[in-house]
């Protein structure tokens, strides 16, 4: 499941440095560098082939922007593997893979403490609030009802 990234191999500026160009843009139109696996942090798409490509051990840095790759290799590496890394990118699903059962998914699904539903007699008229709403749009459902109720008599 997912698309595989069409992906372009471009030669560098020398041996140890490889180009990527896709079909899909990573940065929008803004630069990311990455001099080590640890910078490479979040979910952002720059992010994670930089991650994957580090984690390949034939990268030393990559440089993102927008479509462009540009990954600078290690001493002595080669650059076997790396456009699979990037093709790859969207592919959650590979041949031979099982996903995973209704009953493990729902395993992993924590149940919020307020979120188990209670009538209005219980919570003595009180609405059950979930955390995760932002407090004005609270405000801003409290006003209403209060303005339905004042017209609505």
């Amino acid at each position: 499941m997912g698309q595989p990234v069409a992906v372009e191999n471009k030669p560098g500026t020398d041996a140890q440095v490889v180009r990527f160009e896709t079909n899909r843009s990573l940065t929008g139109q803004g630069h990311e560098r990455f001099a080590s696996i640890s910078q490479a942090t979040g979910e952002r798409p720059a992010a994670s082939v930089a991650r994957r490509l580090f984690e390949s051990g034939q990268v030393q840095a990559v440089h993102v922007f927008s479509n462009v790759i540009t990954a600078y290799l290690n001493p002595g590496a080669s650059a076997s593997g790396l456009s699979e890394i990037v093709r790859d990118l969207y592919q959650y699903w590979k041949p031979g893979m099982t996903p995973p059962s209704e009953e493990e998914l729902m395993a992993q699904v924590e149940a919020p403490a307020d979120a188990a539903p209670s009538s209005a007699g219980e919570s003595g008229g009180a609405a059950v609030v979930d955390s995760r709403v932002p407090a004005h749009l609270l405000e801003r459902s409290r006003l209403a009802r209060e303005k339905w109720a004042a017209n609505n008599g």
